[in-house]
């Protein structure tokens, strides 16, 4: 088969294109730019397409080159920002998958005659089920649970049976010049610079009060924007007279005053919850595995390192969902992903919207106007 994989730079993509070579594929990779470097010179893209190039021609594969900036900014930056000043912690690299890579990178593989598309992302298929990687302390699925089943379908992860030792192993083998470079952290248009510098180029800062739930001003913040719940470093609360020296965590945020809630204990019970609330879900399978109204049982991830929790899922008419976890989780969070397991399989997932405690269905429903 003609097999186009979508090369980033890195070792994991340089591995793959190895795999798919010794699979017998006529293998042509892609290498796609999603960011105008020119803006700010943050992003990595130049150096990542001379590695790119370098290991294509070390393996001899034809490389092409495609800018998608338009569509990322467009498709993924634009919501990025809206989801931040409406006081979310939004997750790019799901919307990156789901509109850049599977999207037009995709539809762009197809053009240049792919009969299967490939990426060097820890994760399996089985015909159009998405599987978790067997090295799970690199699986991905969870940013992929977006990608619909019929692409999975047409998709190879050459890299997801594979642990990370083994593929840098692969590349040091065939004297790559990536078999030792350093995974890619974060996103691209911010890089290695703080995220509150980046975000102060395009989102103003409207500094706050830091407050205790009970009321008490503790200091100011530098905008809602640039704090996630949960959060402890980057407050910049000092000793605080009759409190106790202990460190302080973001609980909430009030968007009407401009308010940050923050609280001393690490499981305080505002930072707890057991229900929590979806937008509407996005199936790998493109349907639900229950109608409206009724319950079933899986695990849950709120983000990506954390291990599975078992829970019981009630789907809504609207398509979103109201998922109760069997224990409480802490900093669950509007804007990041919930994502639904059923073994090593990913069902798919959603948005989170909302989160409590131990409110009623009915409560947590209308609290994000389900």
């Amino acid at each position: 088969m003609r097999v186009v994989l979508a090369i980033s730079g890195g070792v994991d993509s340089a591995v793959a294109a190895i795999l798919l070579r010794q699979a017998g594929h006529d293998v042509q990779a892609l290498f796609m730019r999603n960011w105008d470097e020119d803006e700010d010179g943050y992003c990595t893209a130049a150096a990542d397409l001379q590695d790119a190039r370098k290991v294509c021609d070390d393996l001899d594969i034809p490389l092409h080159t495609v800018t998608f900036a338009a569509e990322y900014r467009e498709r993924v930056f634009t919501h990025f920002l809206a989801e931040l000043r409406a006081g979310r912690t939004p997750n790019p690299d799901v919307a990156c998958n789901r509109e850049i890579k599977f999207g037009v990178c995709f539809e762009h593989a197809r053009r240049l005659g792919a009969d299967r598309f490939a990426t060097g992302h820890y994760a399996r298929t089985d015909d159009a089920r998405l599987l978790r990687a067997l090295d799970e302390a690199k699986d991905q699925s969870y940013f992929l649970h977006t990608v619909p089943g019929a692409m999975l379908a047409r998709t190879l992860f050459p890299v997801g049976a594979l642990p990370k030792s083994e593929v840098r192993r692969i590349a040091h083998e065939h004297g790559l010049p990536v078999h030792d470079k350093r995974d890619s952290t974060g996103i691209c248009f911010i890089g290695e610079r703080p995220f509150a510098e980046f975000l102060q180029t395009y989102l103003p800062a409207q500094p706050g009060p830091i407050e205790t739930p009970e009321g008490r001003a503790l200091g100011a913040h530098r905008g809602l924007m640039y704090y996630t719940l949960g959060q402890r470093q980057g407050l910049e609360v000092g000793g605080v007279r009759g409190a106790a020296e202990k460190p302080w965590y973001v609980a909430r945020k009030d968007l009407d005053r401009n308010a940050l809630i923050v609280v001393q204990q690490h499981d305080h019970p505002l930072l707890l919850a057991r229900v929590i609330t979806t937008e509407p879900a996005q199936w790998v399978a493109g349907l639900p595995p229950v109608h409206p109204g009724d319950r079933f049982r899986c695990t849950v991830k709120t983000r990506y390192r954390q291990a599975d929790q078992p829970c019981e899922v009630k789907l809504l008419a609207d398509g979103g969902c109201i998922v109760r976890t069997d224990s409480a989780q802490r900093a669950v969070t509007p804007g990041q992903s919930a994502v639904l397991y059923d073994g090593p399989v990913c069902l798919g997932g959603a948005i989170i919207a909302g989160a409590g405690h131990m409110l009623s269905e009915v409560e947590s429903s209308q609290a994000v106007g389900l």
